[in-house]
């Protein structure tokens, strides 16, 4: 009686085991670090990026050890967190904007042996741990000029259909509209068309002669609507991008009229996630120019591949453009016939019938991908008075991925060719995938943030664990003696499981996590309470003390699993309808509920069989 096979002894050894070597990453703590990344996720670092890095810390009089060079990336750890800024902005200053990125982060110092193991440390959340801040600034003006730029086309197409012959059509100063025309009927005519066919702009007659203008600029409702539209896209695309990057609890959200904050928790590479965040990746699909295309209809572009670039230089494309990135509703990563890697799209229905009619006119024509990326780079002006001021200048990088002949007319499915490498085509599809920007933004500040609530409220929530794991043991050693040691044993068991499997899963510790694990700690010794008054009880009635085990464990088991599971049920219900905090809270309770049911009823058991079964027993010290 009161004996496992050898076998379940084995299983919860290994199950025991299993959570040490996976709990363990958690006695670890980070290292502060700054971690330079080149601009595209094509581009690799040697030694020498390090050995500049290294050189501007000297300089700078800033500590560091343990410098690292990865496949993409340079990785330097700091002597303390408040040396992350200064370093920062030294080595950004140092290397340049233009093709390197430089983050902050916390680099791990798990083992060696454990990181191949797959065993890692649990996340932490903002509340806990901090993160890394970015206050994002939105460049609503680029969306009014592009719109204006697309309203400039369709006036000429509107005018040249009502016969309203005009000089010139052109974007003046990226915020209006002018059309010159060298007569009043003219005039008089294109000003009916464009009231008629262009509400959203706000008209206005100039010039004299045989120069005779309409000055056209978009309403301030239609100019508000349209910042507010690209401030709500580029905060969705935000969230989409920040998924994609697997962020636990991530904080996306606006601040005033065209900002956007982004916090990210203990992100392990923070280079990474700024270069894929600040990103303002599009494609544009346009037909290659005829030769006797006019030159103010067409644009020139180099190829983006440096053997095409060197082979043929570049390409004359229409201005036209069939459709933009933002008709993209799906982007994965593939291989073609050659193996070479290449970005399998889908367009939306609206997308899918503008580019069917465009290939559908152009068969035997060459269609190009045209790649767009913008980016802000630091530009330092004087006024009148001499004073300095820095602004972000946008540059705008635009080039040729693939200038492919239209075979048949496409629909809604086709493939982008003409990429690097399989890491190019991966960003490419993310960021596709995860939707255009609106508008290009730049960071305006980034810095590591502390913990929200404060380490004093942090120390006070792990002391409370600690306290709370203290009583329990005493109480646990004085009621019930050899059991209640037992119950301890099988108690710790309980919290190094429960920290392993938030560890493996990826769960995010909060402080009401903290709150959770708590909990679990009362509910895992009420099992054993539950028990032990059960044995306690049988004892009384006379039965031997091997039976009373028996009865003990075998009878209290029901009403310990329907305890469990109704609890478990209110905390899947809170994790289903809350957020936050009370998800976190939900998260570590669900997972304390199984994991102390295994160890309150089987390593509990164990323990006990271990010591008493078998023998003949005349007394038990319960």
């Amino acid at each position: 009686m009161n004996r496992y096979p050898v076998w379940k002894y084995l299983l919860i050894l290994v199950i025991v085991a299993f959570g040490f070597i996976y709990a363990a990453p958690n006695l670890y703590a980070p290292d502060p670090a700054v971690q330079i990344s080149g601009q595209s996720s094509a581009m690799t670092l040697g030694p020498d990026v390090l050995e500049r890095a290294e050189k501007v810390l000297d300089d700078a009089g800033i500590e560091y050890f343990g410098g690292e060079v990865g496949e993409k990336s340079v990785l330097l750890r700091l002597k303390s967190i408040e040396q992350q800024l200064p370093a920062k902005r030294a080595i950004q200053e140092a290397l340049g904007t233009q093709q390197y990125v430089v983050a902050l982060n916390l680099a791990s110092t798990t083992p060696e042996w454990l990181s191949e193991l797959g065993a890692s440390p649990m996340k932490l959340g903002l509340d806990l741990a901090g993160g890394v801040h970015f206050l994002m600034e939105v460049d609503t003006n680029s969306i009014v000029k592009t719109n204006l730029e697309s309203y400039a086309q369709d006036v000429k197409a509107k005018l040249r259909a009502a016969k309203a012959r005009y000089r010139s059509v052109d974007l003046v100063d990226d915020r209006e509209i002018v059309a010159r025309f060298r007569s009043e009927d003219l005039r008089s005519l294109a000003m009916s068309t464009m009231r008629k066919e262009f509400p959203q702009l706000q008209l206005q007659e100039a010039g004299s002669g045989n120069n005779l203008e309409i000055r056209a600029t978009l309403t301030q409702p239609e100019i508000k609507q349209l910042q507010d539209y690209a401030v709500s896209q580029n905060l969705t695309t935000l969230r989409n991008r920040v998924n994609e990057l697997g962020v636990a609890e991530p904080i996306v959200q606006r601040q005033g009229r065209n900002r956007i904050v982004v916090e990210l928790p203990g992100v392990q590479d923070t280079a990474a996630a700024k270069r894929i965040i600040g990103k303002t990746a599009n494609l544009e699909y346009r037909m290659e120019a005829r030769p006797d295309t006019l030159v103010t209809n067409k644009e020139y572009f180099e190829y983006r591949n440096e053997q095409q670039r060197a082979a043929y230089g570049g390409a004359w494309l229409e201005r036209k453009v069939i459709i933009k990135g933002d008709r993209v509703t799906n982007a994965r990563v593939g291989y073609d016939e050659n193996g070479f890697p290449q970005v399998n799209i889908t367009l939306d229905s609206r997308g899918g019938e503008m580019m069917h009619r465009a290939t559908w006119k152009n068969v035997g024509r060459r269609m190009g991908t045209l790649f767009i990326e913008s980016r802000f780079v630091p530009e330092t002006k004087i006024d009148a008075e001499g004073n300095k001021t820095v602004v972000q200048k946008r540059v705008d990088d635009k080039k040729i991925i693939s200038l492919a002949t239209v075979q048949s007319a496409l629909g809604k499915q086709f493939r982008i060719t003409g990429l690097d490498n399989p890491a190019e085509a991966q960003e490419l599809a993310l960021l596709l995938r995860a939707g255009a920007l609106a508008a290009p933004m730049y960071f305006v500040e980034e810095r590591v943030i502390g913990p929200s609530l404060g380490a004093d409220n942090i120390d006070v929530g792990i002391t409370s664990v600690k306290i709370g794991m203290l009583a329990v043991v005493i109480c646990m050693l004085l009621l019930y003696r050899v059991f209640g040691l037992a119950a301890n044993i099988a108690l710790a068991m309980n919290m190094v499981l429960l920290v392993a499997v938030m560890s493996i899963i990826g769960a995010t510790l909060t402080l009401p996590g903290i709150a959770g694990m708590v909990l679990t700690i009362g509910m895992a010794v009420d099992a054993n309470v539950l028990i032990f008054s059960r044995i306690r009880e049988e004892l009384r009635n006379g039965v031997p003390p091997q039976s009373a085990i028996s009865a003990g464990f075998d009878n209290a088991y029901s009403a310990i699993v329907d305890a469990n599971i109704t609890t478990l049920i209110v905390a899947v219900i809170l994790y289903a309808i809350g957020s936050g905090p009370v998800q976190g809270f939900a998260v570590t309770l669900s997972i304390g509920i199984l994991t102390s049911m295994f160890s309150a009823i089987m390593g509990t058991r164990a323990l006990i069989n271990l010591f008493y079964g078998g023998r003949r027993v005349q007394k038990l010290w319960i």
